[in-house]
């Protein structure tokens, strides 16, 4: 049985990556460029600090680390802008975190977003629902590290081992996977591969507390 549950936040519990989409080529279109698909996507769930790297090496950037900063900042003060607009739910996701918030299962947030920018989506999501909540500039080094997962676990007083982390991206398997959790995949826009402690669903719609222990017990070793 597992005895807590991480949750991402962007991409799993809120589909705010069509945001993230909207601010990287708003980013991009400083430069009069584009960003292509093949990049957006191998930079989705990563840390402000690594999809700024790739971002830079893209457009030919001098990758000045205080410049790096900037336009970090610049990207998150203009998504936030978004996000004030609304975040729309991803299925399931909400009656799922009411579901274990009545089970009284220990839920942990654990994204690679700022802070600051968690906090604002928080207002949508409620920070209620979870005794905890880990962010990118919290940690020595964001996903797809083990960092986060490893913080989140520590916070909660709970093995690794004994976490359930649901992810709907590469960056984020990764992470949760180099922490020791069993990896629940709910992908959105990206597709994720397997892994030996990775189960995928389509969507969170109609998901238990049974369903959850079910499939942890897949990995019970």
């Amino acid at each position: 049985m597992f005895k807590a549950v991480l949750f991402d936040m962007d991409g799993t519990l809120v589909d705010s990556e069509k945001l993230w989409d909207v601010s990287m080529q708003a980013f991009y279109a400083r430069f009069d460029a584009v960003m292509s698909a093949e990049l957006r996507e191998a930079s989705v769930g990563g840390s402000a600090e690594n999809v700024m790297r790739m971002v830079y090496d893209d457009l030919g950037l001098d990758p000045n680390p205080e410049a790096m900063e900037e336009s970090a900042d610049w990207l998150h003060v203009y998504t936030g802008e978004l996000f004030e607009q609304g975040l729309p739910w991803r299925p399931g996701a909400q009656e799922l975190l009411e579901t274990l918030a009545a089970s009284e299962i220990p839920l942990a947030l654990v994204t690679n977003t700022r802070r600051e920018l968690a906090e604002q989506a928080l207002k949508t999501i409620g920070s209620h629902y979870f005794a905890v909540t880990v962010c990118g500039d919290e940690v020595p080094d964001g996903k797809p590290a083990p960092d986060p997962y490893l913080r989140a676990a520590e916070l909660l007083g709970v093995a690794p081992g004994d976490c359930l982390a649901i992810e709907d991206s590469v960056t984020g398997a990764q992470s949760a996977d180099a922490a020791g959790c069993v990896v629940l995949v709910v992908p959105n826009d990206v597709a994720v591969p397997d892994g030996p402690r990775r189960r995928h669903i389509e969507s969170l719609a109609g998901l238990g507390v049974a369903d959850l222990r079910d499939i942890c017990e897949q990995f019970a070793n």
